[in-house]
């Protein structure tokens, strides 16, 4: 997925920017886009690109990434305000808590959503955006309300945002006591729901919380790798010169760290599948499969399709990857991605993966379950996750995850290997999950062997699971299990 945190050189994450004068501009985001031939000049400017996005986010529960690509590639904007709209649009889904905790003091009552999201829009930059002056975001802020025909809130937002400006150079946005209330804290401070910020203490204690929520990569990168049946190492290393891309190798066999890579998605060596864009630890979770030539595994939650491919390729096109979902439109995205790598060996199907497929039983080599989750070990790349979360939610994701190990465990033949992963780093989702499947299912157990992990990793393994951490491990935050079938 391509990360469109451009020239993010304003503050940094999470930090509100220091009090005082001295910032220097950076445009109000206002130029519109060369006209081109037969066409008007566009009248979308970065904060109304901004906006959209964040409406998208907010309203229509729209992925953080995939809104801002959608309004970047509408908007006609210049490279150099389609770097700012996403400054502004990340800051804003990043800090939407904090935002929110400090718009409150100024208004009694939060006012309609279009208003309330030009506020926010606004207050990411005058807290977070160095570069941006502030006058320029209150003024645009105020003709985004009258262009969305709120022409009666316009003197509420002009006062509001004026009132945080005070507040803000007069150091007077006081954070939620840490020691009185360290769940409301860390909620506040990183954005995160109240609940998901009480289960990370509860699991890791406020310290280490704190670094898990804080945790950022250093850089934009991408990771890729190549697709092995269409190039080897030396052949794709070649090509990534080729185009003067700068990287470095990952800690997962096949994994290339590239910086400042653009889109390549919408290049053409994508586009013929040479190779596929994929974060290590989702690596690591088709991998800890060990997929070989002639296996038939099953993929049990599989879409969109980047782990299922992944062991495809590594099965040499040879054997099985059945690769379900429950979704007929996720069914299309596995389909669509064996295609473009030219795999003809992965089977997608809908399927809903808590209903055991009387004819697969004990006889697939590996099930690999990447269970439905909470997500808040990918928050780095998928913000707007911190705050979806709810007592609700979570506490429904425990039982979910349960009912699909246990119908997908009576696939795995005598001598397999049942293969649990999550995209989270709540224990009990994780490896409180995995030793409650251990207990119901004597027939299964740890599998300790380690070959399929980086020497880096390996110390962290215990009874064949391992639970990745972004700030400790530099990677996505996944957890993996690996399970073996004894007897029938």
């Amino acid at each position: 997925m391509q990360n469109n945190r451009d020239n993010r050189n304003d503050t940094r994450r999470g930090m509100p920017k220091p009090a005082g004068p001295g910032r220097r501009p950076q445009g109000d985001g206002r130029r519109p886009a060369k006209p081109t031939r037969g066409k008007p000049a566009p009248r979308v400017t970065a904060r109304d690109a901004a906006l959209r996005a964040l409406q998208d986010v907010v309203r229509a529960d729209a992925y953080a990434a995939q809104a801002l690509d959608r309004q970047l590639s509408e908007s006609g904007l210049r490279a150099d305000d389609r770097r700012l709209a996403a400054s502004i649009f990340y800051f804003a889904v990043e800090n939407r808590l904090y935002i929110e905790y400090a718009l409150g003091r100024f208004m009694e009552t939060k006012p309609e959503p279009v208003v309330n999201d030009i506020l926010h829009v606004a207050a990411a930059q005058i807290l977070f955006m160095d570069r941006v002056p502030d006058h320029a975001a209150v003024d645009e802020a105020v003709k985004q309300a009258r262009a969305a025909k709120r022409e009666g809130f316009s003197g509420l937002v002009n006062a509001v945002l004026r009132g945080l400006i005070r507040a803000r150079d007069a150091g007077e946005i006081e954070l939620p006591d840490r020691e009185k209330d360290p769940v409301e804290w860390l909620s506040v401070r990183y954005s995160i729901a109240r609940e998901a910020a009480k289960r990370l203490i509860d699991a890791y204690g406020s310290d280490e919380a704190e670094r898990i929520a804080a945790w950022q990569p250093p850089r934009r990168e991408t990771t890729v790798r190549p697709n092995r049946l269409r190039t080897d190492a030396a052949g794709f290393e070649t090509w990534l010169n080729g185009r003067g891309l700068k990287w470095r190798r990952g800690v997962v066999e096949d994994a290339y760290i590239v910086e400042d890579g653009g889109n390549l998605a919408a290049g053409e060596g994508y586009r013929r599948g040479e190779f596929s864009i994929q974060g290590q630890s989702a690596m690591l979770a088709a991998l800890a499969v060990q997929p070989r030539p002639g296996m038939q595994i099953l993929d049990a939650c599989a879409a969109p399709g980047g782990k299922s491919c992944l062991m495809a390729e590594r099965m040499g096109g040879s054997g099985r990857v059945h690769a379900w979902d429950v979704h007929p439109h996720r069914v299309e995205l596995i389909r669509a991605a064996a295609r473009r790598l030219g795999l003809d060996n992965v089977r997608p199907a809908e399927h809903d993966a808590r209903k055991p497929m009387d004819s697969m039983k004990l006889s697939m080599d590996a099930v690999l379950v990447d269970a439905p989750c909470s997500g808040l070990g990918v928050i780095a790349e998928k913000p707007d996750i911190k705050y979806r979360q709810s007592e609700v939610s979570l506490s429904a994701l425990p039982p979910l995850q349960r009912d699909i190990l246990d119908a997908c465990a009576g696939a795995v033949k005598v001598g397999g290997l049942l293969v649990y992963a999550t995209c989270t780093i709540l224990p009990d989702e994780n490896e409180l999950q995995a030793r409650a499947f251990l207990q119901r299912h004597p027939e299964f157990e740890p599998d300790a062997g380690d070959g399929w992990l980086p020497e880096s990793l390996r110390e962290n393994l215990r009874d064949g699971m391992i639970q990745i951490l972004p700030h400790r491990d530099g990677l996505d935050g996944f957890f993996i299990a690996r399970m073996r079938r004894t007897r029938p």
